[in-house]
C-alpha cells in the first residue's frame, strides 16, 4: 500500500504538484487534469492494488491532493474478516448469536418502557 501526499499550487495559468516528503511532481493547465497526471504518476510508483483521492482545496490557489494505492478500503477489511471467521466451523453460528441478542434488546428499548412520555 502506498499513500502519496502531493502539494498543489497555481501559478500563472497551470497547476503544478510536488510530492511531500518524495520526488514525485506534475502540472497541468486545470486541477482536474492535474489530478488525473498525478494518479498516473503515483501508479507508475506503486501499483498494488485499487486506487482511492482525495482533492482538497486550500485556497483559490492552493490544494492538496492525496493518493491512496491498495489497502482495498475499509469496508472490504471490515468484511474479508468477517468471511474469513465463518468456515471455522462453529465461528458462524456465534456470529448469529449477538446478533440475535442485539434485535432483542432493540425491542425492549422502547418509549412504552421509560415510564414517561414527551407529552407529559
Amino acid at each position: 500500500m502506498g499513500v502519496f501526499t502531493f502539494v498543489c499550487k497555481k501559478s500563472g495559468g497551470d497547476w503544478c504538484a510536488k510530492q511531500f516528503e518524495g520526488e514525485l511532481e506534475a502540472s497541468a493547465s486545470s486541477t482536474y487534469e492535474l489530478q488525473r497526471k498525478l494518479v498516473q504518476t503515483a501508479l507508475s510508483s506503486d501499483s498494488s492494488g485499487g486506487v482511492q483521492t482525495s482533492f482538497s482545496t486550500i485556497s483559490p490557489s492552493s490544494a492538496v491532493f492525496q493518493v491512496i494505492v491498495g489497502g482495498g478500503g475499509g469496508g472490504a477489511v471490515f468484511a474479508g474478516g468477517a468471511a474469513a471467521a465463518a468456515p471455522g466451523g462453529g465461528a458462524g453460528a456465534a456470529a448469529e448469536a449477538p446478533a440475535a441478542e442485539e434485535k432483542k434488546e432493540e425491542k425492549e428499548e422502547s418509549d412504552d418502557d421509560m415510564g414517561f412520555s414527551l407529552f407529559d
